[in-house]
């Protein structure tokens, strides 16, 4: 959990971000503190993707601050996003699966400038990812040949190499089935006890409950609401729809009304 005691590794103030007449990003606050995991939620559209690739150094953004432990600082490339001391694993992850693990782990970061210090990468390898008690055969396994839960580890342990003081996981879980994105929820549980700052962006509601500290909704580019995990699909819905009535709230509502006894039927 979050040591609320300590300021904000990172901290966004009024950033927004526009692409010539269209504003994708409007005004945005958000922070993650050391040990906590944010969910960004929203629906396609809301700007989280834009929010993402600012932070990432893909985009600039057009005003605002960005400040990073207690300092304002200026992303303008995925290379200084890196140094400052945040990762990002996209959805597509990005890795060779003709080449093992610990080639992907120590890709464009291999030890030895000379020659390639096999033994050490695959030392670090296996101990980061016992670490993480990733569920992966050997470290000699080529991606090709892992579950989509696997090749998730190899990228958010990839990430972490670098010891970075923020992660960003963009739809980590998407297209795993029950048991792999178990597996991967479980990993992003471990990452935020190592003392890490974790933002995931989700659109499933129940993975993000599970493991978020706070849920942070964007709507049409603007903050809509900041919420606890016990915070209920029907407010999150509201939330991110911007309607108060949908079918998830007349599904609550229903399922309240069978729930309440009837008028003279004894209890």
């Amino acid at each position: 959990m979050a040591d609320q005691d300590s300021g904000p590794i990172l901290k966004l103030s009024g950033v927004s971000k526009q692409f010539g007449a269209v504003t994708a990003l409007d005004n945005i606050d958000m922070e993650v503190r050391k040990g906590e995991v944010v969910a960004l939620v929203g629906d396609n559209g809301a700007g989280k993707s834009t929010l993402v690739k600012i932070l990432a150094g893909v985009h600039a953004k057009t005003s605002g601050t960005i400040h990073f432990q207690d300092r304002e600082v200026e992303i303008g490339t995925p290379g200084r996003a890196l140094e400052l001391g945040i990762a990002t694993v996209f959805q597509d992850l990005a890795l060779c699966e003709n080449l093992d693990v610990v080639a992907n782990l120590f890709l464009g970061q291999e030890l030895g400038p000379w020659r390639l210090n096999e033994v050490e990468m695959e030392v670090r390898a296996w101990t980061l990812l016992e670490e993480l008690a990733a569920r992966i055969p050997s470290v000699r396994e080529p991606i090709a040949s892992l579950s989509g839960g696997q090749r998730q580890t190899v990228a958010i342990a990839r990430s972490l190499l670098l010891d970075p003081q923020i992660i960003m996981l963009d739809e980590p879980t998407a297209a795993l089935g029950v048991a792999q994105t178990a597996e991967v929820l479980n990993l992003i549980e471990r990452v935020r006890d190592r003392g890490h700052g974790v933002i995931l962006i989700s659109h499933n509601m129940e993975d993000v409950r599970a493991v978020a500290d706070r849920i942070v909704v964007l709507r049409l580019g603007q903050n809509n609401g900041v919420f606890g995990p016990d915070a209920t699909q029907e407010e999150l819905v509201s939330a991110i729809t911007g309607a108060s009535d949908n079918s998830v709230s007349r599904r609550a509502k229903a399922r309240s009304a069978a729930a309440e006894p009837k008028e003279g039927v004894a209890t």
